[in-house]
């Protein structure tokens, strides 16, 4: 995420680490879209069809450039009661050990992670009463409790469409993000093998929504994208893209290019390091520095999402 309001490098580091094992120690196989139903129609049908893109089961298929049309890889539009854990692992504290680093405790419970009415929402929250976050490596006392769950193990891609619909909070302190990360560190540790934040939003900045690219070598100046505005991200549903090339990553909010970038990294010869499967990760934390809580921010900022689709 953008140094403006970034995760603390030992947390990013760990919570890959152990994302990854304890998906491989649940040995889930990734999920696979829906099939989309097939009509039969007449052939008056079928020659209207021809006038219009195809679909599938991401819904309309979007074009390439060349004409062709994406096929739809991923999709989940949240229409059950609860996540679905054949698509989307849950971080918990209690299980990896990984916290935020102002002492957020990932939780795995219906505050932090609930589905409902077509929406998932990711909610922090300052409790009333501090608790103790249970960890494998040392439990500690604390007030907050944060949510980020990961398509890690069971959808991975490089290149082609990622998008989401989402609706960031409007809670100052408040950090939330539709990021990719890779699902092997075949670089190395962060940043070796990259990272691409999709949409990062910041409540303390609701001017602007922030796409960017991590990566060994990057120019700051020029990674992530510092004029795509964003001043209705939390008043309403608004759909994120990235368009993932193996030369150019373009990110577009609402049909909109916003940005793009091309990578120069110096310890690889591109497209390096983004030549490899990446996960989806929705996340809502609670900001550092700059985007932190104030004596005037409200307990709780949640992150709700339409849907996440992507196409290959």
């Amino acid at each position: 995420m953008s140094s403006m309001g970034k995760y603390v490098g030992a947390r990013r580091i760990g919570a890959v680490v152990a994302l990854a094992a304890l998906a491989a120690s649940l040995q889930l196989a990734p999920a696979a879209p829906a099939a989309p139903a097939r009509a039969q129609g007449t052939g008056e049908a079928s020659a209207v069809s021809r006038l219009v893109d195809p679909v599938d089961a991401c819904g309309t298929r979007p074009q390439r450039p060349d004409g062709s049309y994406f096929s739809c890889s991923f999709h989940d539009e949240f229409d059950g009661t609860a996540l679905d854990r054949t698509r989307w692992m849950a971080q918990d504290t209690a299980l990896t050990g990984v916290f935020t680093g102002q002492g957020g405790c990932y939780r795995d419970n219906r505050r932090t992670i609930s589905v409902g009415g077509g929406t998932l929402r990711l909610t922090a929250t300052i409790l009333d009463q501090v608790f103790v976050c249970q960890s494998p490596y040392a439990p500690f006392p604390t007030s907050s409790e944060v949510s980020t769950v990961a398509t890690i193990s069971r959808f991975t891609q490089a290149y082609g469409r990622f998008s989401a619909r989402v609706r960031f909070s409007a809670a100052t302190g408040g950090h939330a993000a539709f990021w990719l990360y890779p699902q092997v560190q075949t670089y190395g540790r962060w940043p070796l093998s990259g990272e691409v934040d999709i949409a990062e939003w910041m409540g303390n900045d609701p001017s602007h929504v922030y796409p960017s690219l991590h990566y060994f070598g990057e120019d700051r100046s020029r990674s992530t994208g510092r004029t795509c505005p964003g001043p209705a991200a939390s008043t309403g549903f608004h759909t994120y893209t990235l368009d993932w090339t193996p030369t150019v990553m373009r990110f577009t909010y609402d049909d909109q290019l916003c940005w793009s970038h091309s990578w120069t990294p110096t310890n690889v010869r591109p497209p390096a390091p983004f030549d490899k499967p990446f996960y989806v990760v929705l996340t809502q934390i609670w900001g550092t520095g700059s985007a932190a809580r104030t004596s005037t921010s409200p307990k709780t900022a949640s992150m709700d999402v339409d849907w996440v689709r992507a196409w290959s």
